[in-house]
């Protein structure tokens, strides 16, 4: 992309040093970029926040530490003015953004496999993301958002369910005869999981940490558990007569490995997606194979995966749970709410608004 070829500026988001929200995370006057050739610029609408944009800013061992950043994974907006040699797209449509860029030419691009390209990288890391009123990106990552989803939703599903979609559907392979855990199931990918799990037609269990988010989660699950109050393994074991359940979602790490594990029937498989309290448990590997369990690393999802999961928005069948809708000079309000576990699904931020 060319930056600032009109002249013109936009306002993004900057996270400059890792440090509290209200201290590194700066609204800056920036160029507004121009779509290179294969290219489309939005005018983005909406944006959702991941954690990925907490840990950017904290710290985290698969982040590179290089300030200024300016993250957003997940954007809808309007296709504002296209480069050379984009015939698919005119100024006006409504789209929102697959968010892996592949080399399309390795043996895992030619799978379909995009996440598990070795070049694989993503907006609001390797890319400037849309945290920002604008932003270029390539016309092959669009997806058309239909007549009946409104911003705010296009922009809080892509990463979510897309990967949810993988951890139980394509990945995990969970069928309605099943029962499932969700751990986390108030996070972005926990909520989703659950809803996907639901859908199936899969007995589903979930874990929380308060009241409240309980409620929320009690729509789509048969029993929801207070990890702070019992050992989840436990609870889900009784609540099974003893056998556990099919598949655990975990997203959560090195705190609830073992007890991921331990809620497992034999013959069960735990699907992972992330290791957001670390990447180090300590495991009883006995309780593995002499179960006869798997282990299945399931991050992110494909671009058949994102959109199998779309069909699924666009039919009005599972929706992201929209905790709060912020303006872009509020961003670090989001933050906070993220890192301090109060929310129930995505916030979402408007930098057009």
């Amino acid at each position: 992309m060319v930056v600032g070829a009109d002249g013109r500026d936009m306002r993004a988001v900057h996270i400059v040093d890792s440090g509290a929200p209200e201290d590194v995370l700066e609204i800056r006057d920036v160029p507004r970029p121009e779509p290179g050739p294969g290219e489309v610029r939005l005018a983005v609408q909406a944006c959702a926040l991941q954690h990925a944009d907490v840990f950017a800013r904290t710290g985290h061992p698969e982040i590179e530490d290089e300030f200024p950043k300016r993250p957003g994974t997940e954007m809808a907006g309007v296709v504002d003015a296209v480069g050379d040699g984009v015939d698919d797209w005119t100024p006006g449509d409504r789209v929102n953004v697959y968010h892996h860029v592949s080399c399309g030419e390795c043996e895992f691009c030619e799978r379909g496999e995009q996440t598990m390209c070795p070049h694989d990288r993503k907006f609001g890391s390797d890319f400037p993301g849309g945290l920002a009123e604008y932003v270029a990106v390539p016309a092959d990552n669009l997806e058309a958002v239909p007549a009946g989803v409104d911003m705010e939703t296009a922009a809080a599903w892509p990463s979510s369910f897309t990967t949810a979609w993988r951890m139980l559907v394509s990945g995990g392979g969970l069928q309605p005869s099943e029962s499932a855990l969700i751990l986390g199931a108030s996070g972005g990918v926990g909520h989703a999981a659950l809803q996907l799990a639901d859908r199936i037609g899969a007995e589903v269990y979930a874990t929380t940490s308060a009241d409240w988010k309980a409620e929320q989660a009690a729509e789509w699950a048969e029993d929801v558990i207070d990890y702070t109050q019992e050992p989840f393994d436990e609870r889900v074991v009784e609540l099974t007569d003893g056998r556990g359940v099919d598949l655990v979602a975990d997203h959560v790490g090195q705190e609830t490995w073992q007890r991921s594990i331990d809620s497992l029937a034999t013959g069960g498989r735990m699907v992972i997606c992330g290791a957001t309290s670390g990447a180090d448990p300590d495991i009883d590997i006995r309780s593995v194979y002499q179960r006869h369990r798997r282990i299945l690393g399931t991050p992110m999802g494909n671009r058949r995966d994102f959109r199998a999961a779309g069909r699924l928005i666009a039919r009005g069948e599972v929706a992201p749970v929209i905790d709060r809708v912020l303006p872009l000079d509020r961003v670090a309000e989001g933050h906070r709410a993220i890192e301090n576990r109060e929310v129930f699904g995505k916030v979402v931020v408007t930098p057009g608004a």
